[in-house]
């Protein structure tokens, strides 16, 4: 039998960032093990902690607490929700203030992709809990896993064909009601009915509380937890109606009108727009369905003499495939044997083929063509490029943007200010009619023309638009505010090698001081360079390669960054760098030589051993062709562009000057990127940075918004806010014209949103609507959201 203590023992298994050593798992474990009841082993491995604690003596905060001031953090996880039963803006927020109460959580809901994005502290809650507590909301959850997609779709299919059969006996049991109201219409006496009241009762019952129940239940769900939203205002009218018009039948008020046909119409028109709203919502996610349908099922690889095709998922890191003319590449991959054109619009959205060899990538989905490529796979699974699109793309669908914080703000009181103009309304027209069934009527109206649901629909459906139809074009954004941000840009710095340049230079000119052979300077010159990897250094040793030069041996390297090197080469002192840096050492190279080089946008790099310069090598890197289109283009956008470059003056003015751009900043080493952006924010303007390198880093994430070309590192990947697929800064462009697109869709759809409600409120209130025409609008006023939406699908670069 367990004693009292064992019975109260939990236990936490945490994540731990910070350790570097045995002794800082140790440091962690010694700290816990202080607390009371609290026994912990840490496994620096694996960076995790498995805590077991009493509850009644120590909290999961507490001993969260206690690792923070070790020194070491529990870092946040990342989950998706997959959510069902939402009906409106107001059910997405009321599961959004959910889940942020849990402590240690932060969510964003969308109603339009029907997720929740939920960033939370492990320790303080679990996924399980996290779904608890939406369904206790009265909504359901599931967490989104591999396969999430497929169950989601087949489930959405299922329901939409369920809610079609729902829907047609709905129309089916209406329709007779409905002529009823065209008797009323067509200007007969107002108790002149086609149908008996026994029959209308007949008709409408079903639709009310078989057909209606989802209303009730939603209604009932939503106050329990103390808010309000479309489910409240339909089943309050609708009921309205409805318990009238019985009490009338009932009671043989043969003298009063009854609005049976009101009350079923209502419901039966609610379904129509949710079945259009479904129809059009599933549109929204075209793009990511057509991502999903490219991943390949299956791959070639070489078994017993032959080619066998095996599923795509046995494939690990490592393993060899072969891809046929015509196909496509299962994942991604680097080519060991073969040579082809592989089209790649699909990721980058080029249409031109691109031509592959030994050594180059591939990527899953692209498409091979007529050779047959050999391949070593390098990510597979959840690792490849097309995953980690679907995966960025789906994050920025999920987020949420700033914009739409004035329409949740609107969502959370909708319902409770509506029921409260609808109360007004029949004491109103009750008082000062005198007449209890217009007052009724009007209230009616009040309550289903109200819709929360276009308001929570006009900004997401546009992201959801928006950012598909982006990667569907090569440009990846990482959330729905970066987008946002783009439309307001006003600078654009950029960065000059592989973002306005080709990023591949090469030696142009070799100038050896009198006595020292060329090919002495270069061999020494790649002797220092073989210890870096600076695209400079990539190109001097280029050039000693094709020369067919056999490189010294480098027995010590020293790295001044954005300057030069110096080293040990041949048992001398050698130093190579700019100009300037072997000035500082006091061997300055020949001015009228530096100046011809540098005015015709060359980069100069001085070699110099001992006491003596050697002479210099000037490298070229060659003006991308798109690049001054791009600058064109955004000039006339009113953007102002900024080149920040490490190079010389000279040289700097000379690019710019070809690529039309009149600002510069030069001579900037890497670290100091960052604060040029930060110093061009602070005169108030919104600035981007487009850049490619790992020194491009703190410059992309010091900006406004930062965007990576597509052919640069992971790490300034990671840290911009949009990347570009293709090596062309006509992306940057495209993707700023593409959020201006966005952020216009969004305003007309709030305005039709709010100039909807804040008309059609008061004028169901004065008596100028019928109920069955306010449930009419308000069920179209959601797929008009939507539709508009759509229309960003028309959207296309370059334009």
């Amino acid at each position: 039998m367990d004693t009292p203590s064992e019975t109260r023992q939990a236990t936490l298994d945490l994540p731990i960032e910070g350790m570097t050593c045995a002794a800082c798992s140790a440091r962690i474990e010694k700290t816990l093990n202080r607390l009371p009841g609290v026994s912990a082993s840490v496994n620096l491995a694996a960076e995790r902690a498995r805590v077991a604690f009493d509850p009644v003596q120590v909290a999961p905060a507490k001993v969260l607490e206690t690792i923070r001031k070790a020194g070491f953090s529990v870092p946040p996880q990342v989950l998706e929700l997959v959510l069902t039963g939402m009906t409106c803006a107001a059910c997405s927020a009321r599961i959004e203030r959910v889940l942020n109460r849990v402590p240690g959580v932060e969510a964003a809901v969308n109603l339009a992709a029907e997720r929740a994005h939920v960033r939370f502290t492990p320790g303080l809650t679990t996924p399980e809990a996290l779904i608890q507590a939406v369904k206790k909301a009265g909504f359901g959850a599931s967490l989104v896993t591999g396969d999430s997609h497929a169950e989601e779709k087949a489930r959405k299919a299922a329901a939409y064909k369920a809610e079609i059969r729902v829907f047609a006996i709905s129309a089916l049991l209406t329709l007779p009601l409905l002529a009823q109201m065209l008797v009323m219409f067509g200007g007969h006496g107002a108790h002149e009915e086609l149908l008996p009241r026994w029959l209308q009762l007949a008709l409408a019952t079903p639709v009310q509380f078989w057909i209606g129940r989802r209303f009730y239940s939603g209604a009932w769900h939503s106050l329990r937890g103390g808010s309000g939203n479309m489910d409240v205002l339909v089943a309050m009218g609708t009921s309205m109606a409805y318990l009238y018009s019985l009490v009338v039948t009932l009671g043989g008020l043969e003298h009063q009108h009854v609005y049976f046909e009101a009350s079923a119409t209502v419901i039966t028109l609610v379904l129509m727009g949710k079945l259009l709203e479904a129809r059009a919502k599933a549109r929204t996610q075209s793009a990511i369905e057509a991502l999903i349908r490219l991943q390949p099922q299956t791959a070639w690889v070489e078994k017993d003499g032959g080619l066998t095709e095996v599923p795509v998922g046995i494939l690990l890191p490592g393993d060899r495939f072969v891809v046929r003319a015509g196909d496509a590449v299962p994942v991604d991959g680097e080519i060991v044997e073969g040579n082809s054109s592989v089209n790649e619009a699909m990721l980058t959205g080029e249409s031109m083929p691109v031509g592959k060899g030994p050594a180059d990538k591939v990527f899953a989905a692209t498409l091979n063509g007529q050779g047959l490529l050999r391949c070593q796979a390098t990510g597979v699974g959840s690792a490849t490029l097309l995953a980690g699109i679907i995966r960025m793309v789906g994050e920025a669908q999920g987020s949420k943007a700033p914009v739409q914080r004035l329409a949740d703000k609107i969502a959370a009181v909708f319902v409770p200010v509506v029921g409260l103009v609808a109360l007004l309304t029949f004491a109103g027209w009750w008082f000062f009619s005198g007449d209890f069934t217009t007052a009724m009527v009007n209230a009616v109206a009040v309550l289903v023309i109200a819709c929360p649901c276009a308001l929570g629909l006009a900004t997401p459906t546009a992201i959801m638009v928006g950012t598909g139809r982006a990667a569907a074009y090569g440009i990846l954004v990482k959330n729905a505010a970066a987008l946002e941000l783009a439309e307001k840009v006003q600078v654009l710095a950029v960065d000059k090698t592989g973002t306005l340049t080709e990023g591949r230079p090469v030696v142009a000119d070799i100038l050896p001081a009198q006595g020292v052979p060329a090919a002495e300077l270069l061999r020494l010159a790649a002797g220092l360079e073989q210890g870096s990897g600076h695209p400079l250094a990539l190109a001097i040793l280029a050039r000693a390669a094709a020369d067919g030069l056999a490189l010294p041996p480098l027995a010590s390297l020293t790295t001044h960054p954005g300057k030069g090197l110096e080293g040990e080469v041949e048992g001398q002192s050698c130093f190579l760098g700019s100009p300037e840096f072997l000035g500082e050492r006091g061997l300055a190279a020949d001015p009228a030589a530096l100046a011809s080089l540098q005015s015709a946008g060359k980069t100069v790099v001085a070699v110099a051993c001992g006491s003596r310069l050697l002479g210099l090598i000037a490298v070229a890197d060659t003006l991308r062709d798109s690049s001054c289109r791009a600058i064109g283009r955004l000039r006339d956008r009113g953007i102002g562009v900024i080149m920040l470059t490490g190079d010389n003056p000279a040289t700097a003015r000379a690019i710019a000057a070809v690529a039309g751009i009149s600002d510069f900043r030069a001579g900037i080493l890497p670290g100091d990127k960052g604060l040029a952006v930060a110093e061009l924010k602070a005169s108030g303007r919104c600035v981007a940075m487009a850049g490619d390198g790992i020194n491009d880093a703190p410059a992309l994430a010091a900006s406004d918004v930062g965007f990576a070309i597509g052919a640069g590192s992971d790490v300034a990947i990671e840290a911009a806010d949009i990347t570009l697929m293709k090596d062309d800064l006509n992306g940057v462009v495209d993707a700023i014209d593409l959020s201006r697109a966005t952020l216009r869709k969004i305003r007309q759809n709030l305005f039709f949103a709010f100039i909807y409600n804040v008309l059609g409120i008061p004028l169901a209130a004065l008596g100028m609507l019928n109920p069955v025409i306010a449930g009419a609008a308000m069920a179209m006023s959601s797929v008009s959201v939507v539709s508009n939406s759509l229309l960003l699908r028309r959207w296309k670069p370059g334009k």
